[in-house]
């Protein structure tokens, strides 16, 4: 089974501290079946990295090291995304107060009927009232 996952999902299976059964389990099937992400993903979880190394959570070497282990995932990025930031990805984030960024892993994973694994609380209800399957963290 293929899914969506988000950057919070992510950086939970990267810091150990925030790893948990839910999120090894999510990982287990992005690596046996693969994911998709939106574009901004890349963008999203190299920021919170580097930020990590500028507060002195981790140094220069952890954060690259994990961006070169998250490239070997079958994580595909959706190259449709930005077509449906002002259509479809900007009634989501009005309709239920996300954010634009937020609201593009939910657009994707409706357009390609798929679970969305994400630790956002917010980003949780949304997917539950929008009808999009949710893997159980």
């Amino acid at each position: 089974m293929s899914l969506v996952i988000d950057s919070s999902v992510t950086l939970a299976w990267v810091y150990s501290d925030e790893v948990s059964a839910a999120i090894r389990h999510v990982f287990r099937l992005v690596a046996e079946s693969g994911a998709w992400t939106p574009s901004l993903w890349r963008l999203e979880v190299a920021n919170v990295l580097e930020m990590g190394v500028r507060r002195g959570r981790h140094d220069a070497r952890f954060r690259d090291a994990t961006l070169s282990d998250l490239a070997l995932l079958p994580v595909s990025i959706d190259l449709e995304t930005e077509k449906h930031a002002w259509g479809g990805i900007l009634r989501l984030a009005e309709g239920h107060r996300l954010t634009l960024y937020d609201a593009a892993y939910l657009e994707l994973a409706q357009r390609r009927a798929l679970p969305l694994a994400t630790l956002d609380a917010e980003l949780r209800t949304a997917a539950q009232r929008e009808s999009v399957s949710l893997l159980g963290m």
